[in-house]
């Protein structure tokens, strides 16, 4: 039984050589392309970066954004030429109710600066020849940010070293003022160098960044770290406490008011009171049946 399987297999062997030796070089050519590997037609998607958008396409499509913003406010009886991305975003919303939970599935309708990336410019001239040295990296943006970094590096070291040689260097130097600031996210980097770059070049980035902070006299390369940092904008800058006031018996009283969609309400916190909290008149055990509601309303209270 084993030979016979054997004397088939020969067989069909046999025929398959003579039918690709009689059959045309066309035929033998896509054989072989369907026998390819795919490393053999894998691309450096490094090298070939964000997709290319032509000045002429980005145009038309300003032009059918801003016709469509105008047929939009039409719609919604507003005036056209004070029609604002705000009251765009509040009738894509109107007109197309979403529940989906993740964001970028949602209907929009945003200005064409906004949804297409910010393209590069022409990275080679007439003769072919790439302007950058780093132009075949598929990175050129990121390594020269990442070449000027070591270099403010080897600057500051230097400075230091030529300070120790005369006896000038100080155990506390000036700092740089990060406050309330932050790096740039991987996705913020990208935007600024116009290339998509790896989690690893990203934590190189940190890292090396981290090394020039380290740095006694880093405060010499003050503005090209700030330029690297997103400030954060602190809430309590944006809250206005009221001073407290007293009433006829002398007692300290403060007043503020809350909303919450269509609700509005308004909360009195006295001092030295009698820690009794009373909503509408009502204690807040009757005014609130639900036990989750009276333990956020009493931590609510304990805050103030």
């Amino acid at each position: 039984m084993a030979a016979n399987c054997v004397r088939v297999v020969g067989s069909l062997l046999v025929k398959s050589v003579n039918f690709a030796s009689t059959t045309n070089p066309v035929t033998l050519q896509f054989c072989r392309q369907i026998c390819g590997t795919p490393a053999l037609h894998r691309k450096n998607l490094a090298a070939a970066g964000p997709d290319k958008f032509t000045a002429e396409f980005i145009q038309k499509q300003i032009e059918e954004f801003e016709i469509g913003k105008r047929h939009l406010a039409s719609m919604m009886e507003e005036d056209p030429e004070n029609f604002t991305q705000e009251d765009i975003d509040k009738s894509i919303s109107y007109l197309f109710p979403s529940g989906l939970f993740e964001k970028k599935a949602r209907p929009l309708m945003k200005h064409p600066d906004e949804i297409f990336p910010k393209q590069r410019a022409m990275q080679w001239g007439p003769d072919g020849r790439p302007f950058h040295f780093l132009f075949y990296t598929g990175k050129q943006s990121y390594y020269s940010l990442m070449h000027e970094l070591y270099s403010k590096v080897l600057n500051v070291d230097k400075h230091q070293d030529r300070l120790r040689a005369k006896g000038l260097f100080s155990a506390e130097p000036k700092q740089i003022p990060l406050g309330t600031s932050r790096w740039l996210t991987k996705e913020e980097l990208e935007a600024l160098l116009v290339e998509t770059i790896s989690s690893q070049d990203y934590d190189r980035f940190i890292q090396l960044m981290e090394r020039l902070l380290s740095m006694p006299y880093s405060s010499l390369e003050e503005q090209f770290v700030l330029r690297h940092r997103q400030q954060l904008e602190a809430q309590s800058m944006h809250q206005v406490v009221l001073p407290l006031q007293k009433d006829d018996r002398g007692v300290d009283f403060s007043t503020a008011e809350g909303k919450r969609k269509t609700s509005k309400a308004s909360v009195v916190v006295r001092d030295c009171g009698s820690g009794c909290i009373s909503i509408n008149g009502q204690d807040y055990l009757n005014y609130f049946p639900v036990l989750q509601d009276r333990l956020r309303t009493a931590v609510i209270g304990a805050q103030r």
